[in-house]
């Protein structure tokens, strides 16, 4: 065990909870003879975009023998220390009032934080160990709160407060903490002990349904990937989950992953049926578990190792983040947890969400991928019409590598096999002694050949480097599923995405080549009536129901605080309606669709 004199050390405490901050003090025992350089991370990874974590630091300051040392900003999140002979000490406040799983989040109700936003790197010190001393607020009211992370402890008991210890600083920032009073669910899948920290309040909660479900998803996960050894790759396994009146999201870390959820997707003790909302939580947590591998161990290049100071570009998120939704929902099947209806339902929700988009004819999910940090996670008003998510269109194109790999070798290879074969080449040993390195475009490309035994470039050339729409219903045929589409057409529509503004109904997006958008209405109005008819955020449709398409109706909108009048024809409902039926025949295809889907329901 590292002795605290070998290591860089943080002590971390919420001084005020009510105003949100945390106090840092970070001790480096041998800091640079020419002066310690310091900062704190420009993102955080598994979310694409610049975030600039150190401009929540609200003071800091330096000691080095009991005197102060002169501190010098070198830009936005880079510090110098002056040179000193001695142990250097770092002291700063850290604001923290960003609920969600990107940053950190502080009040008298609990403590969460990501490493990447509130422990600063020492410079030429990353590989030594990294201990960290988390402690409560301090007063009787915070006397019950507990910790749950999966940072291995280091002189604390599990769940208590105490100092924790990482092996290098890119593992300590991969292990978010939570602090507070939660409740604790338990499970073991093939051997290996998990939990799960939920915080908020969540009445009726059934723990048992949950605690079982998630064991299913996570054994069958480990079992895809081990399918003789059953090893996990990590020693255990912690979900974070913040239960609130409404949100979603998740990031996913090597050995936890960090959760916000509705408490009403949450299941209720004596309700048995699967809900949406319950389904779309599992999804989640399969999601990010699946990260565990895939992302977290199998990287692209760019990421071995991350530059947490700007951006690392990779053509790849099509494959890390677009294959990982695609077996997400997979899991949920093959685990037992859904049925194959309500599976191919979820793939249907996907496939109408892409095409309801003209940016997927615009924009591949190569150039999606490398272009997330300024697209994908700084949407705007006009996304719709100018990119593709290469998280949705990704899990097509994971979908249709698998159909025609089952397809094309007679069901001897499929996408499953791709997978594992990255898992032992690039993921199985990224964190062993042995190491290991980032996977390239070139190289997925080179082993799905390899492994299937197939020619697939002109396929990549379509579903990855192309914008044109995948071939799936020839696909879907060879495993007896009809693609059909069933669009309303009769329906008349505006062509727009609105988004409710108090009881006002306003434009968030205008479909290119819509009515809205050849009226000229656009993004940002409010409309105000329709013929003279008074439009709420709750009765358009009801509205547009009294009309036909080819009918012309005159439309009044607020532009800012401009009243403006439009002629606008209205047109067919295009909304895509795609909707998967399986056959019976050919026998062959029912075949591989059953190796393919492998219910256990």
């Amino acid at each position: 065990m590292a002795s605290r004199r070998e290591a860089v050390q943080y002590r971390i405490v919420p001084t005020d909870p009510a105003l949100h901050l945390f106090e840092v003090t970070m001790t480096i025992a041998r800091p640079d003879s020419e002066g310690q350089q310091l900062s704190l991370p420009a993102w955080i990874p598994g979310s694409y975009m610049i975030r600039e974590f150190a401009r929540n630091i609200v003071s800091i300051s330096a000691r080095c023998n009991g005197r102060t040392v002169r501190l010098t900003k070198l830009d936005k999140h880079r510090w110098r220390a002056a040179p000193c002979k001695g142990e250097l000490q770092i002291r700063y406040q850290v604001y923290a009032w960003d609920l969600s799983v990107r940053a950190a989040h502080l009040d008298q109700t609990h403590g969460f934080f990501n490493g990447t936003s509130v422990f600063l790197r020492a410079h030429g010190q990353e590989t030594l160990p990294h201990i960290v001393d988390i402690q409560p607020p301090s007063g009787d009211a915070y006397a019950h709160w507990r910790v749950a992370t999966s940072l291995p402890e280091h002189q604390a008991r599990r769940h208590r407060f105490g100092s924790y210890i990482a092996a290098d600083y890119d593992e300590l920032i991969d292990h978010p903490v939570e602090m507070g009073q939660f409740e604790l669910l338990r499970f073991e899948a093939h051997g290996v002990p998990h939990e799960m920290a939920i915080t908020g309040r969540v009445p009726g909660l059934d723990k048992a349904r949950l605690t079982d479900d998630l064991k299913k998803i996570c054994e069958a996960q480990i079992a895809f990937f081990e399918p003789a050894s059953k090893a996990a790759p990590m020693d255990r396994y912690v979900f974070l989950t913040m239960a609130l009146g409404e949100g979603y999201g998740g990031l996913e870390h090597r050995a936890s992953t960090a959760l916000i959820c509705a408490r009403n997707d949450l299941p209720v003790i004596g309700r048995a049926d699967m809900s949406d909302a319950y389904r779309g939580f599992l999804g989640l947590c399969s999601h990010e578990y699946f990260h565990t591998w895939n992302v977290k161990r199998i990287k692209p290049a760019v990421f071995s190792p991350y530059d947490l100071s700007q951006e690392n570009y990779t053509t790849l998120l099509w494959l890390f983040e677009g294959f990982t939704s695609y077996y997400d929902d997979l899991i949920l099947l093959r685990s037992g947890v859904i049925d194959s209806g309500a599976y191919l339902k979820l793939i249907e929700k996907t496939l109408n969400n892409v095409q309801r988009g003209s940016g997927r004819l615009k924009q591949s999910v190569a150039e999606s991928s490398f272009d997330a940090w300024t697209k994908y996670y700084r949407q705007d008003e006009n996304a719709p019409n100018a990119i593709v998510s290469y998280y949705a269109k990704g899990s097509l194109v994971a979908l249709l590598l698998d159909l025609v790999i089952r397809r094309d070798t007679q069901g001897r290879r499929s996408l499953d096999d791709v997978m594992r074969a990255l898992w032992r080449r690039y993921g199985r040993h990224f964190y062993s002694p042995r190491g290991g390195h980032g996977v390239s475009e070139q190289e997925v490309e080179v082993l799905c050949d390899e492994i299937t035994g197939l020619k697939l470039k002109s396929l990549f050339d379509l579903a990855v480097r192309g914008t044109r729409d995948l071939p799936l219903a020839e696909a879907f045929a060879a495993v007896g599923i009809e693609l059909i589409d069933r669009r309303k057409g009769a329906t008349p529509s505006l062509a727009v995405r609105t988004q409710r503004e108090g009881s006002h109904c306003k434009l968030g997006s205008v479909h290119e080549g819509g009515a809205a958008h050849k009226a000229g209405l656009s993004a940002g109005d409010v409309l105000v009536a329709i013929d003279g008819l008074r439009v709420t955020s709750g009765n358009l449709e009801n509205l547009l129901q009294r009309y036909h398409a080819g009918d012309t109706v005159s439309v009044h909108v607020f532009r800012r605080d401009e009243m403006m009048q439009f002629d606008l024809t209205l047109e067919s409902d295009a909304t895509p309606q795609y909707v998967l039926e399986t056959r019976e025949k050919p026998v062959a295809g029912v075949r591989l669709r059953k190796s393919w889907l492998k219910s256990q329901k």
